[in-house]
């Protein structure tokens, strides 16, 4: 009697979002083009942490809190979870806050930027078939370092916009991001827009309909190629 097998399941996606006003956008449409299961875990929730070796890679995505505020439990659950996923070689993708949570436990310092990216960034990449050089959407006040071990991948004058350390990489820009999405964070930052003498917000995020093609085809040209590293054996991603 010929032996039958069950086909092989692929783990889900688990995708950590921090605050309604960040959700997963092009990530998800992504996740949902490629046949990706996924699972959106709410941060906030302060739910027990799932377990990411139940996962095929853990993506973090944008917050309006910093790395460093550990007082807020939900920041320091990020944290754990994230190093937990990096103890058992779990790929991270790290968004912005993510990619700056991911930084920070792999001993990088994160800390205020001197200058504040927000809006349309293109910046120098040396790997443009993984980290395209954009225009991308940007929407920060802090920065990352690129961690001790890790490679640089892409940068501007003001802070790295890139790294990667085995399966895992960082960004500091927002591949997920729609315009519609960070017009949002323009509204809620406005006092801190105007004290930067910027009186509208909404005018750093105008970009023609090829430039939004573009940058969701970037998207997901980074999504394919970290998802092409992550699926490596680990010994081969490093």
């Amino acid at each position: 009697m010929a032996e039958s097998y069950a086909p092989r399941v692929p783990k889900p996606v688990l995708v950590r979002q921090h605050v309604d006003t960040a959700p997963a956008g092009l990530l998800a449409e992504w996740l949902d083009a490629r046949g990706l299961p996924y699972e959106v875990s709410r941060s906030w929730e302060l739910a027990p942490l799932p377990d990411p070796a139940d996962y095929g890679f853990v993506a973090s995505l944008g917050h309006d809190r910093m790395a460093g505020d550990l007082h807020d439990p939900a920041v320091a659950a990020e944290r754990e979870l994230l190093t937990r996923a990096v103890g058992r070689e779990v790929p991270v993708l790290g968004l912005c806050y993510g990619g700056q949570v991911l930084a920070a436990l792999l001993g990088a310092r994160v800390g205020p930027a001197p200058v504040a990216e927000l809006g349309w960034r293109v910046i120098e990449t040396d790997d443009p078939e993984l980290v395209p050089a954009g225009p991308w959407l940007e929407w920060h006040f802090e920065r990352f370092e690129t961690p001790p071990g890790a490679t640089e991948l892409a940068r501007t004058a003001d802070a790295a916009q890139a790294f990667r350390l085995g399966p895992h990489l960082g960004v500091q820009f927002h591949p997920e991001a729609t315009v519609e999405i960070v017009e949002g964070w323009a509204r809620a930052d406005a006092e801190q827009l105007a004290a930067l003498g910027i009186p509208d917000g909404d005018a750093l995020l105008a970009a023609p309909a090829e430039q939004l093609g573009a940058a969701r085809d970037a998207a997901f040209r980074l999504f394919d190629g970290f998802l092409a590293v992550a699926r490596q054996p680990r010994t081969a991603a490093a």
